[in-house]
């Protein structure tokens, strides 16, 4: 018996020797290079699939908001990054998390230091945020006056110590090749180095350089000369990973298990019982095609690789509509499972909330 004959509904699989396989894979390529591994936990959530990070000798973890802090570090992680611009109203609960673990945030604001400095006793690790590209949020990389001015008021606060600059290049996601990921990580790592050093010219030495995206993070050989890396997302990976060639299909560790519930051959669909609310409304394009997802078929205690030309085309709250060829339309049943490989994992496990693990386990994440 294998646990489809169990499932009832959308389900959340995870496969965990493959998301073992990619944690032994990234922390093995950052020990090789002597650069120090800050896995971001925001993808999985979970504190028992954390453990298996410790068990690789993981000790610096990387959070991206106040709450999930506090789940891991009520799990016994001593070492967090909160990878997201300070809310200040949330200081209070920084400070009570500060005084627990050594606690390390970021700003990208004069005025956020201000408010810390006047509001804080604790002493901080502080990362001025950079923006190497993506245009997300942090100041611009090639702004000398602007990152010099946020440093000296980091280093005249009384509380916070400058650590160094952080980025994260999400606009390797926007990649069309392996090649162009490889030439953006590159180009991201350059322009971290030129806001070190600009700011080293103004007498701010010995910072650090922290970088972290899941495309660049696996697809460059040489990670370059960073301090630490904090990729999220390869622990998993998803169909948006493959698609840019940062991991294969058999390293992709969940799916979400789906009801066939109806059939419609002259269109060439099948609807599932797994929508929106399932696997969050992220799409790419593909082929000239919008897609929420992958489709692979149920195989032996797990799934196979994507099926050529299977793909979720809409998505609603509740409903899935996937396009399939003919020949395997024709086998598919009513009240048969499909697995879709999320576009993103991330929000797919956000809005799950928990996994069926390949033997029947359900692990928890912190919105359990």
């Amino acid at each position: 018996m294998t646990i489809f004959e169990s499932i009832e509904k959308p389900t959340l699989l995870l496969d965990p020797d493959k998301v073992k396989q990619n944690i032994q894979r990234m922390c093995r390529k950052a020990k090789e290079q002597n650069i120090r591994f800050r896995p971001h936990f925001k993808t999985h959530q979970s504190a028992e699939i954390g453990e298996w990070f410790r068990q690789e000798g993981v000790t610096a973890i990387t959070v991206s908001s106040l709450d999930m802090a506090r789940y891991f570090a009520e799990h016994g992680w001593q070492d967090i990054t909160l990878a997201f611009p300070v809310n200040i109203r949330q200081v209070l609960g920084i400070a009570s998390l500060a005084q627990q673990i050594h606690l390390e945030i970021l700003v990208e604001s004069i005025e956020t230091v201000h408010f810390l400095a006047g509001n804080l006793s604790e002493t901080l690790d502080v990362w001025i945020k950079v923006d190497a590209g993506s245009h997300r949020t942090g100041l611009a990389w090639d702004a000398p006056q602007a990152l010099s001015s946020l440093a000296n008021a980091i280093q005249t606060s009384g509380h916070l110590k400058l650590r160094g600059v952080l980025t994260h290049a999400a606009h390797t996601y926007k990649a069309s090749s392996p090649a162009e990921v490889r030439q953006v990580y590159s180009e991201s790592i350059g322009r971290m180095h030129q806001a070190r050093y600009s700011l080293a010219d103004q007498g701010f030495n010995g910072l650090e350089v922290s970088v972290g995206d899941t495309p660049g993070c696996s697809l460059c050989d040489n990670l370059g000369e960073v301090d630490e890396i904090r990729p999220g997302n390869f622990v998993f990976f998803d169909a948006q990973q493959l698609a840019l060639g940062s991991c294969r299909a058999e390293d992709i560790a969940v799916a979400v298990a789906c009801p066939v519930v109806a059939k419609h051959p002259e269109r060439q669909e099948a609807v599932l019982y797994g929508g929106a609310i399932h696997l969050s409304k992220e799409a790419m394009a593909e082929d000239g095609q919008m897609t929420y997802g992958k489709i692979a078929l149920p195989e032996g205690l797990g799934w196979g690789k994507p099926l050529p030309g299977a793909y979720m085309a809409r998505i609603s709250q509740e409903h899935g509509v996937v396009h399939m060829a003919g020949k395997d339309l024709d086998r598919l049943h009513i009240g048969d499972l499909l697995c879709v490989l999320p576009v993103h994992s991330c929000l797919t496990v956000q809005v799950m909330g928990e996994y069926l693990t390949l033997a029947g386990e359900v692990i928890s994440t912190m919105g359990c």
